[in-house]
Parts: structure tokens; C-alpha cells; sequence
């Protein structure tokens, strides 16, 4: 029976998380039993007012898939925010990039402590009870789903802790608040196992030293040790046993002690299956094949454990041959190809309004601001495989998202365009989004962008000699920029990239249930940064000193409040006609003055002409306040008349109030007709409307004045200077 053995009855335990005086006043809490009792396995954990419950199911029957069938769903509500979503339908809609990759930090987190074998499905589904727009969610979610399992029947070696870490102001923070990481240089993910193991990392840092970024891995570990505590708390309390497995899908020890070594190397795999088949006619194929994977695999790794030998002949931390160009197309704003081994990626940058990099989060309440976009496409080409191309699957977003975090701390904030980088992954046999974070900034520097420096970035794998009944590391490997071949059959995927200074991004994934802190001290350590970074200087050693000369162009127009109305036009109507016809986007800076985005400098003089157009009629002279001047009617209408101050400008409205004394219906009263002439006195401009503000009424009062000769002419300004306002004397 699952999380709600005992119905009716609720489990709950508090942890303090935090540091400081965070511990007082800051709990996460765990409980379990009240909601969502069918499922195996339930548990909801609050953090301040976000709440997140998760359930976890599995079949008690074997699936036909030869691997772990588990599917981790993470799902934001708008509800949870109290809000309502804003699209059509009224109703959440496919899944987002947040959900997608919160769904992947969570799977990479639980998916090593399954045991070997147990190949039945699974699903962990994360649903967000309340946000509060001061806590993150994801991390009460990996924390949920750890505690979901622990209290199910479900076989897993957990239960595992997880927490945030922040930076701010050389202070290590524990699941800092959502304010806080505005102000903090690292956004470290740390998910820990018993006894301070390390299953999982995933961080973002700003170029921190890597004596800091030990120190927070380290600082994290410990306090994920006290939500395993709780989590352990409440497995005993709700007295939880674990089922028996019908089967687990190992390959039996037979079979394996029949295939020779001499054959695991010599033969192809097909040969090898048909003699094991004839041997063993009742062994199911998942036994022939696994077996055959044991064999390999143990071949393999004893090559590199006991011979310090690679299967490509490198040792333990050579690097593979590596090759960069730049500018591989004159068009593109900035491209290169990066190609290490047998992994070649192709990258290109492209320039977009900075309006482009807003982006807001309906569930956590808050705007970002996101100066780059990094975007990974990995086609079935790229392994020699026939595949169906769709839209941007989970591993193709996690990929992206990994080389978008190594780069971004390089950009500049103050850099005027929006950034996307795009990586085709064209040859992969290694990690494809490390050579991604090469390529990207390669290219970076090949579109003229002054990056603060060039970012590398490598993977390294681990070959462990494991004892699950001590749960202890034996012996083990580290492996310098691993093949995919290494990856599978190693037990660690260990991304990091960083510049010469520091680190900006990490991402761990294991397939043990934990290692110590001591393997990822060395990892880190061995991560080759600085070698591929020289070979990389070869190619470009800083950034162009200008941007190519097609790429986009950033320039101000000032428009007077007087002729705003004539620039924009009815409904907008001239804005979009020039966005449609030149293709440039216009934002509006202040009241006067917009911002002009054209994607080429061909865009922008079309911009530019289509603005003298519209605006060549409607010259502004420099009036005077108080002044009279001679003005022409130009149109009787039942309000007024509209007149001309001079021979370009747009008609303005005299109204009936203002051309009498007395009080007149319409100005046929006093016979005015169309082509008259008329003296106006000038009082300025309306500061709402930016209207001119006329009279003829006040001229029939005995005081005297002076009649003006208008001169000065000045229009619409297009470029980075803004006029200066006339002076005016009563």
C-alpha cells in the first residue's frame, strides 16, 4: 500500500533550512497521508506559502522495455499563482521550457537509486499546489518526489535531499528566496544521498573561482543531509515496506561466463547472439543481449581500471584533436565550426531587438530579462541514424539550455541587441553540448560581441569498481573529454565549462547512487579547461573589434508631442505599415523619443525614407509664446475652423470659443469663409496632446501686441541627437 497506508492519518515532520537566522524563521515541510492517498506513493512539501505535492506510481508487471521506464512530470498551474492564464482557451497549454527542464533535474535526481534491472513503469507527477512568488518550487519538488518514493512500496535506495545554494556577497545561501538570486553570482543546484554522497549537480555561476564553487558544493551536501533525516523520519514512523519484485532484468550469470573474451572483442555482435541463442533456446533475448552488454562492459572498464587504457588509445586525461574556423558565412552575424574527435558542431549568432529578451513568468511573478537565447539541434543524421524531425525534443532543450548558461555570464549587460545562438550538432560521438559552449563562443567573439572573455567547456566521465553491498567506491577513473561510447558505459556524465578565471556552468549526471564529494573535488580539477581554451586563441583570441557591417542597426528618433499623432497614424496605421515594409521594430523610449531596430542597414535607410514620406508635409516652426500670428482657414466645420500657420503645417482646430467674444453656434455668424485670413495669438502647447493652444477671441481685448514673422523650421530628427526646445518670452 502507498503513501496513505493507514487512511485518514497524516505524517509530518519540519526541517530547518537556511542559514543564520533563516534557520528560525524558514521550515520546509514534509507531510504525507491526507491527499492523493491511491497513488503508491504521496507527499507534499511546503516552503514558506509555495507547496508542491508529488505522487509516484509504478506497475507491479514488467514492461517490455529494456531500460528504466520512468517519466518525471513537473506541471506549473496558474492557479497556483492566483491567476488566470492568458490565452484563448483560458487553460494551461502544452508544456513550457521550465517544466521541461525542472522535469529533467528531477529524473536525473531519483532515476540512479532505482535498483539494476527494475524495468517497470513508473511516473512521478509534480503538482503545484501555491506559489508565493518567494520560494521556487523546483526544489520542493525534487524533495517531494524523494519523499513520495521513500513512503511508497516502490523498490528505491533513496531517500535523497535537495537544495539551492546561492552567492551573495562571498555568503553561501541555502534555498535563497527568489530576491535574493537576483543579487547572487551562483545558482547551484545540489541533490545529495546518505552518508554525503553526491547524486546530482546542476549550477550556473558568474565566473566564480573554483575554490568558491568546491566550497558551495560542499556546503550544499551537508544540508541535504537534514531533509533526508526528515524524510527518513517519516518512513519509520509510517512503518513503510517495500514490495517484492516479480522480476528484476539482469543478465544471468551463465550465460555470461559462456561468452569468452576473445569472442566480446573478435566477433560482431549478431554472430555472438546466434551462437548464445543456440546454446540457451529458452533464454528470453533481453538475456542474450544484456548479456552480451555485461561482457562488453566489463571488458571495458577493467581495460581502464586495471590498464589506464582507452578504447581510442588516449590515457586517462588527453584531450581529443581539436579544430575551430570562424566566419564560415559572410551573411550570418557571426558562425563557427568547432569540431573535437568526432563530435562537430556548427554555431551562428544572431542580433534582435533588446525588446525581444523580455520575458515573463506567470507562476513565479516575475519579468526577465534575457540577453541570450542558446537553442541546440541535434538531427538522427548527426549518429548516422533515420530519424523523424520534429520540434526541439527534452534532450535537444536540456542540451541548449546547459551551453546557454556557460555563456551567458560573458555577455555584457549593457550590450544593445538580444542574442541567439543556435548549435547544429552535424557529427557526435561526445558531449555535444559542451562543443556547443566552444562553438558559441567562438562565434560570439566572430560577431564582434565583447565578451569579458572565451568560455570551454568538457566533459568528463568516471569508471568506478563498485561494491553494492557496502555501497562504497572500490577503485575508480576519471576520464578527460569521454567518447559516447564512455558515457554509456561509464558511471558519470560530468559537464563543466568556464573561462580561464572561473566556472559558469555545471551539469552531473550518475548513474551509482551517490559518490563522495572527494571524486567531484577531482573532477572539477581534471576538467581541461585551460588547454582547450589556448588551442581556441589560435583560432580567435578576443572579440572583432566592430560587428559585421549586414548586421543590425540601433538608432533614436526624436518626435515632438506635436507630431506624434501624424507619425503614428490612425490606429497605429503608419507604425505598422513601416514595421511590415522595412521590417524594423519600434519601441518607445519616452515621450519623445523611440527606438528603431532594423535587422540590416539597407532596413534602417528604408526606414528613414518611409519617415521623411510620411513627415515631409508637416514641418514644425519655432513659435513664440504670446505672439500673434496670421493664420489661414482652411475648413468650416459646425465646431470651428481649421487653419494653417503656414503652408506645410497640418490644419489645426480654432474652436467657436475662441473666435468671439460673444458666444456663437458656428462660424458662418461671423463670416468667415475658406481661404480668409485671420489673426491668432499663440499660448503654447497642451502638455497632455502636445495640441496648439490658439485664440483670436483674446486679440479683441484693447491690449496691444506685435504680429510675428514665422522662420526657424526643423521636422521629425532621426538619429542619436535630439533637439533642443526653443526658448520662448511672454
Amino acid at each position: 500500500m502507498g503513501a496513505g497506508g493507514e487512511r485518514g492519518r497524516q505524517w509530518r515532520v519540519g526541517i530547518a533550512v537556511g542559514n543564520g537566522w533563516f534557520l528560525s524563521r524558514r521550515k520546509m515541510e514534509l507531510s504525507s497521508g491526507k491527499l492523493a492517498r491511491f497513488a503508491d506513493g504521496s507527499a507534499v512539501v511546503q516552503l514558506g506559502d509555495t507547496a508542491v505535492m508529488v505522487t509516484a506510481v509504478s506497475k507491479t508487471k514488467p514492461s517490455t522495455s529494456q531500460f528504466m521506464p520512468l517519466v518525471v512530470d513537473y506541471r506549473q498551474k496558474a492557479a497556483a499563482a492566483g491567476r488566470i492564464p492568458t490565452n484563448y482557451l483560458r487553460r494551461e497549454l502544452g508544456t513550457t521550457d521550465k517544466e521541461i527542464l525542472t522535469s529533467r533535474v528531477i529524473d536525473r535526481s531519483i532515476r540512479p537509486l532505482f535498483p539494476v534491472g527494475y524495468f517497470y513503469d513508473t511516473q512521478i507527477l509534480c503538482n503545484l499546489l501555491a506559489v508565493d512568488g518567494v520560494n521556487d518550487p523546483d526544489i520542493l519538488a525534487i524533495n517531494g518526489a524523494s519523499a513520495a518514493l521513500a513512503l511508497s512500496d516502490i523498490p528505491w535506495n533513496g531517500p535523497i535531499g535537495a537544495v539551492r545554494v546561492g552567492l551573495i556577497d562571498g555568503e553561501t545561501v541555502i534555498n535563497p528566496t527568489r530576491k535574493q538570486m537576483s543579487s547572487s553570482i551562483l545558482n547551484l543546484v545540489v541533490a545529495g544521498a546518505p552518508q554525503n554522497q553526491v547524486v546530482m549537480l546542476e549550477a550556473t555561476a558568474e565566473n566564480i573561482l573554483q575554490q568558491d564553487f568546491c566550497h558551495a558544493i560542499k556546503v550544499g551536501v551537508k544540508h541535504t543531509q537534514h531533509i533526508i533525516q526528515g524524510i527518513q523520519q517519516l518512513v519509520k514512523e509510517q512503518g513503510v515496506v517495500k514490495r517484492t519484485v516479480q522480476k528484476l532484468f539482469v543478465a544471468p550469470e551463465e550465460i555470461v561466463e559462456c561468452i569468452s573474451r576473445d569472442e566480446a572483442i573478435n566477433k560482431i555482435r549478431l554472430e555472438t547472439e546466434e551462437q548464445l541463442k543456440e546454446k540457451f533456446p529458452e533464454a528470453e533475448p533481453y538475456e542474450i543481449m544484456e548479456s552480451f552488454n555485461v561482457v562488453s562492459k566489463d571488458i571495458f572498464r577493467n581495460l581502464i581500471l586495471n590498464e589506464y587504457r582507452r578504447c581510442d588509445g588516449r590515457d586517462l586525461t588527453s584531450l581529443r584533436d581539436i579544430k575551430c574556423e570562424v566566419n564560415m558565412f559572410k551573411m550570418l552575424h557571426g558562425s563557427a565550426l568547432f569540431q573535437r574527435g568526432q563530435t562537430q558542431v556548427l554555431c551562428t549568432v544572431t542580433f534582435d531587438s533588446i525588446e525581444s529578451s523580455v520575458k515573463s513568468d506567470l507562476i513565479s511573478t516575475a519579468v526577465r530579462y534575457v540577453y541570450l537565447y542558446g537553442f541546440l539541434s541535434f538531427p538522427p543524421y548527426a549518429t548516422n541514424e533515420i530519424g523523424k524531425v520534429t520540434g526541439v525534443n527534452r534532450r535537444e532543450l536540456g542540451h541548449g539550455a546547459l551551453a546557454e548558461r556557460a555563456l551567458k555570464p560573458i555577455i555584457p549587460q549593457d550590450f544593445p541587441f538580444t542574442i541567439r545562438v543556435t548549435s547544429e550538432v552535424l557529427e557526435s560521438n561526445g558531449s555535444s553540448s559542451m562543443a556547443s559552449a566552444c562553438g558559441g563562443s567562438l562565434a560570439l567573439m566572430d560577431a564582434g560581441v565583447p565578451v569579458s572573455s572565451a568560455v570551454a567547456g568538457v566533459a568528463v566521465g568516471l569508471v568506478t569498481k563498485y561494491s553494492p553491498e557496502k555501497g562504497d567506491l572500490e577503485d575508480y577513473r576519471l576520464l578527460t573529454d569521454i567518447l559516447g561510447i564512455e558515457d554509456y558505459y561509464g558511471d558519470m556524465d560530468f559537464k563543466m565549462a568556464g573561462t580561464n578565471k572561473g566556472i559558469t556552468a555545471l551539469q552531473v549526471d550518475l548513474k551509482l547512487p551517490g559518490i563522495p564529494i572527494k571524486v567531484v573535488m577531482e573532477a572539477i580539477q581534471q576538467a581541461a579547461k585551460r588547454e582547450i581554451l589556448q588551442i581556441m586563441n589560435q583560432t580567435l583570441a578576443k572579440p572583432r573589434p566592430n560587428r559585421k557591417e549586414n548586421g543590425p542597426v540601433v538608432e533614436t528618433i526624436h518626435v515632438p508631442l506635436s507630431k506624434r499623432l501624424r507619425f503614428i497614424g490612425p490606429g497605429a496605421y503608419n507604425l505598422k505599415k513601416l514595421q511590415a515594409q522595412t521590417g524594423v521594430t519600434l519601441s518607445q523610449l519616452d515621450e519623445e523619443t523611440y527606438s528603431v531596430f532594423a535587422p540590416t542597414p539597407s532596413a534602417m535607410h528604408e526606414a528613414r525614407e518611409f519617415i521623411r514620406e510620411i513627415c515631409k508635409d508637416d514641418q514644425e516652426v519655432n513659435l513664440e509664446f504670446g505672439a500673434v500670428y496670421t493664420a489661414t482657414i482652411t475648413e468650416i466645420r459646425d465646431s470651428g475652423v481649421m487653419i494653417k500657420l503656414y503652408p506645410n503645417m497640418t490644419p489645426v482646430l480654432l474652436h467657436n470659443s475662441q473666435l468671439d467674444q460673444r458666444k456663437i453656434k458656428h462660424p458662418s455668424a461671423l463670416g468667415l469663409e475658406v481661404g480668409q485670413e485671420i489673426q491668432v495669438k499663440y499660448f503654447g502647447r497642451d502638455p497632455t496632446d502636445g495640441r496648439m493652444r490658439l485664440s483670436r477671441k483674446i486679440l479683441q481685448s484693447p491690449a496691444t501686441t506685435v504680429l510675428k514673422t514665422l522662420t526657424d523650421k526643423n521636422s521629425i530628427v532621426m538619429g542619436g541627437s535630439v533637439p533642443q526646445s526653443s526658448t520662448s518670452s511672454q
